[in-house]
């Protein structure tokens, strides 16, 4: 049943519209189809540009070849009219037609041109930035070294050693541009906790090579940055350092040379600390205060749909701790949708028709995709009105239509255990006590995925219709 669902569900969320491109695998490799089809008018560009070159390289070697030759006795040429007409039409018709063609703005015409018929499909601002957070926060969740990330390794320190807790059968590397961007991700978030580590890999990788037109940044922004960075974090003493070495490079830049007087004022008004840049810290969360024990355990095991909601009063919203794209799936979709149903109810004895359930939501997460702890249950904090409106959720159901090749493990916080993602695999619980009281030990988490691609598909069962199906407890205790 599984794979034949999976198959479906994958040919049915063809048909829906794109939204963010890092929430969802599927768009990832929207992504790669699409780059294959700019490397096709890349391509035809080239063999055109190589073709106009071998046509001048021609010319070149024809002109050349006659002042070495014919054109060596001048008196020679004047006195051959064949040879004068040749020369007065080189020098009018062959040179004007070889300085001023248009072959080559045609070509990189073709080329624009096919990358903006493209251009709709391709990757947005916003997906940058989301797959860049989705690496920093497998970085964080899973304690992975910067240095390994960038050699294409993920890599855990264990009694002092570098240890692979992953290894990909695919692996790149990061250069410095990479690093660069995934620091400027951080540093315009005001992130100076990771946008130092970002950078200082940054300037690191552009010290030992040359810059490249394609690249964002270079090894001057590298410095700048990292700069600035480190005189957020208090690390001064670095910062005017690193500003010192930026006017080498640079030294009428007058913004720098202000940033020097300041951070030497500043020194000279209160010593460094030594080590300051062994203090970093990452930012403490408002929402999350479950944190370290939701990355321990995700450390210890380990599109074509809309961008995945979390409930706001009435109404949904996008959020940061949730990265996965979602859609929901009517029974009248297609007949597999009705099996699952009928399935689950065989295996709950709930009833999961609506509106005494929710629609099945599929669900797929792309580059650091994860959910942070929550529960299914309204709890204290809920809105009436969205209880009302809903319903509680007495139970759910969540079943993985694929396996991944690490992390994204379903995480109960309170329980302390976690379930790896197993294809054909199902978890169930009851969200709320007999009593009706929501069960605190289903706090739970998706943890972000490190490689692969996860499908889940839920179902969410309400209180309402289910009484004579998981009857309340007379006792209020239980």
């Amino acid at each position: 049943m599984s794979s034949y669902f999976s198959l479906f569900i994958f040919l049915y969320v063809l048909n829906i519209s794109f939204c963010e491109m890092f929430t969802s695998m599927m768009s990832v490799n929207q992504a790669v189809f699409a780059e294959k089809q700019l490397i096709d008018h890349l391509r035809l560009y080239i063999e055109l540009e190589i073709q106009r070159l071998d046509d001048i390289k021609r010319f070149f070697s024809r002109v050349t070849s006659l002042h070495s030759g014919v054109y060596n006795e001048p008196s020679a040429t004047i006195a051959n009219p064949i040879v004068a007409f040749k020369l007065i039409k080189r020098l009018q018709s062959e040179w004007l037609n070889a300085v001023y063609t248009n072959e080559a703005e045609e070509n990189i015409k073709a080329l624009r041109e096919g990358y903006r018929k493209m251009e709709v499909s391709l990757p947005k601002l916003e997906d940058l930035q989301g797959a860049a957070q989705g690496l920093m926060r497998l970085q964080d969740v899973y304690d992975l070294r910067v240095e390994g990330l960038v050699q294409g390794h993920f890599q855990q320190i264990t009694n002092g050693n570098a240890v692979d807790i992953y290894k990909p059968p695919v692996s790149d590397t990061l250069s410095g541009d990479d690093c660069f961007l995934l620091g400027k991700v951080a540093y315009d978030l005001e992130d100076y906790y990771h946008s130092v580590q970002w950078f200082e890999e940054a300037v690191r990788l552009f010290r030992g090579t040359e810059w490249s037109p394609e690249n964002e940044g270079t090894l001057e922004d590298a410095l700048d940055h990292l700069a600035f960075s480190h005189f957020k974090t208090g690390n001064i003493s670095y910062a005017l350092s690193l500003s010192r070495e930026l006017l080498l490079h640079d030294p009428m830049n007058r913004r720098v040379c202000l940033n020097v007087e300041k951070y030497e004022k500043l020194l000279d008004e209160s010593p460094p600390v030594t080590n300051q840049r062994l203090a970093l810290k990452r930012a403490d969360t408002t929402y999350l205060r479950t944190r370290n024990v939701y990355e321990k355990l995700c450390q210890t095991k380990g599109s074509q749909l809309r961008r995945s909601v979390v409930a706001s009063g009435l109404n949904q919203a996008t959020a940061e701790y949730r990265i996965s794209k979602s859609a929901w799936l009517k029974e009248s979709v297609h007949e597999i949708v009705g099996k699952v149903d009928r399935r689950i109810t065989m295996v709950t004895g709930l009833n999961v028709q609506p509106p005494y359930a929710e629609y099945l939501q599929v669900v797929n997460y792309g580059i650091g995709g994860h959910y942070e702890p929550h529960f299914d249950h309204a709890t204290s904090d809920s809105s009436p009105l969205y209880r009302l409106k809903t319903g509680n959720r007495v139970a759910t159901f969540m079943i993985y239509l694929s396996s991944v090749e690490a992390g994204g493990f379903t995480a109960f916080i309170y329980a302390n255990f976690s379930v790896p993602v197993v294809e054909n695999g199902a978890l169930f619980w009851w969200n709320l006590h007999r009593n009706g009281q929501g069960n605190g030990d289903t706090l739970h988490a998706g943890c972000p995925v490190i490689v692969g691609d996860k499908w889940v598909a839920n179902k969410w069962v309400h209180e309402y219709g289910q009484e004579f199906r998981h009857r309340c407890s007379l006792n209020p205790e239980e």
